[in-house]
């Protein structure tokens, strides 16, 4: 009898074992699930679009009728770009202002020596890839080229332009609008505006065009904060100020980020359903599209995560499942500007960032680390010079590197913005421009692609200028408050 009672016991506890196991297992499937529900949702909602645009192209939609199916994403886009403004401002005046001008002075010129290593890596990726595959001789169609000196100049004219927006002349005016050179020839009637690069008696003028200067305020905003930071008592009220606006902007950032899926879903089935000359695409256009992906994979996975590690000798892998809320969301706005929100909240979030470096670095980064777009711009080129039977040199190549690297790194953060910058870099290559057309068909898609590339770029630059200077924000930091958690399980 003893022993029957002590078998149902053992039996018993048997049963319960395998009850605490599974719910052990649900409780940490839970955990998971509303961990990365985020992540979820934006990856559901970028499959979902796909498959919606898919769906709809058979109805044949109107111009009029597309523009209603993005509307849910036009309002997340104007949701994201409302905040920009208030957001860099407060974040970037009350991180500068918090530690020491000799501090940042350093992780300044870390930040611009990565920014530059990055965006040159990834332009000789491209020339490389573009040499090596030569997508544009796959079907050959020549036709005469023109070069000349006066496309020189619009080079100079992109750099001088990038340092007059730096120094804005109106601070208010450059919340809207920025420097930009145009070109203007003189006749009997008197002067006539025309496109850059036309005429080689043009003469450049100055002028301005639509979108916020951002990196006029990002000089502003630095230069103010650590200005308020060396004042010490006298620019505490002030100091609190700006600590207490970004508090409520990031409040208003934490809300607004989950509407992002939703719109996202309609972004993506927008764009879909726009691309009504896929079928005519031709063989030159699709190994360009995947010398472009090729190139772009390579830096992500190869060249930044080896930076990464050479560097913190940590796993860059692990350190990129933390930004894929980050990616997600750069794969669907398309703007490295308008996924700022979801970089900081990843960055500081995720992987404990100090919020000096992110607040910093990331709109820093937004603006003037552009290495997708240094890469696709530099494989574009070459397309074309493909097409036109054209052979570069490598001194040619070398100039095509530096132009590329200055026009990136001047390139906005907005959705569309590499064919802006892709004008400029034919131009000053004495390459024709009408075959832009041909890139436009497969853009957004690549667009995408290379937005994920530059916020993967900047997240991975915060990782690698945090732990190079480390001991600088070890030693500036307030008494009693800790800003900082060094990051060593990554």
């Amino acid at each position: 009898m003893e022993t029957v009672c002590l078998q149902s016991e053992l039996d018993s506890v048997e049963v319960a074992e395998p009850q605490e196991i599974q719910t052990y297992h649900r409780c940490n499937i839970l955990a998971f699930l509303k961990r990365n529900l985020f992540v979820i949702l934006t990856v559901t909602a970028v499959a979902s679009g796909i498959g919606l645009g898919f769906a709809l192209r058979s109805i044949n939609m109107s111009d009029r009728d597309v523009r209603y199916l993005m509307f849910p994403g036009e309002l997340l886009l104007r949701l994201l770009q409302m905040l920009m403004l208030p957001l860099i401002v407060s974040s970037l005046i009350s991180g500068t202002s918090s530690v020491d001008r000799k501090a940042y002075g350093r992780i300044g010129l870390r930040a611009i020596c990565y920014y530059l290593l990055t965006t040159l890596i990834a332009a000789f990726t491209g020339i490389i890839l573009a040499v090596i595959i030569q997508p544009g001789n796959w079907s050959r169609n020549t036709s005469a080229s023109s070069g000349g000196h006066a496309e020189a100049v619009q080079t100079v004219d992109a750099i001088l332009d990038l340092i007059r927006n730096m120094i804005p002349s109106n601070l208010v005016e450059a919340c809207f609008r920025k420097f930009k050179t145009v070109y203007s020839r003189s006749d009997s009637t008197g002067f006539n505006i025309t496109e850059a690069g036309e005429n080689n008696n043009t003469v450049p003028v100055p002028g301005s065009s639509d979108g916020m200067n951002m990196l006029g305020l990002l000089v502003f905003s630095v230069a103010f904060g650590l200005i308020l930071g060396g004042m010490g008592s006298q620019g505490k009220p002030l100091r609190d100020f700006f600590d207490c606006l970004n508090t409520a902007v990031m409040s208003l950032v934490n809300i607004f980020i989950w509407y992002s899926p939703v719109g996202i879903l309609f972004l993506m089935a927008g764009q879909v359903v726009k691309m009504t000359d896929m079928g005519e695409i031709g063989l030159e256009v699709g190994m360009y599209t995947l010398t472009v992906i090729a190139g772009l994979l390579i830096h992500s996975f190869l060249t930044l995560p080896l930076i990464y590690f050479s560097v913190t000798r940590k796993n860059p892998f692990r350190f990129m499942s933390g930004v894929l809320q980050a990616l997600a969301t750069a794969f669907g706005t398309s703007s490295s500007s308008a996924t700022l929100p979801v970089t900081l909240h990843c960055m500081e979030v995720n992987h404990s960032m100090d919020t000096r470096v992110t607040r910093f670095l990331l709109p820093t980064g937004a603006t003037m680390n552009m290495d997708g777009a240094a890469l696709y711009e530099a494989v574009a080129a070459l397309f074309i010079a493909q097409l036109h039977n054209m052979n570069f040199g490598l001194g040619q190549i070398i100039v095509l590197s530096l132009i590329v690297t200055a026009s990136s790194t001047g390139g906005a953060g907005i959705p569309q913005a590499g064919l802006v910058t892709m004008m400029i870099v034919l131009s000053s290559a004495g390459l024709p421009t009408e075959n832009i057309s041909l890139l436009i068909m497969v853009d957004w898609i690549l667009d995408r692609l290379r937005t994920t590339t530059n916020v993967l770029g900047d997240c991975i630059g915060v990782g690698v200028v945090q732990h190079l200077s480390r001991r600088e924000l070890q030693s500036s930091e307030p008494a009693g408050e800790s800003l900082m958690e060094e990051n060593l399980h990554l």
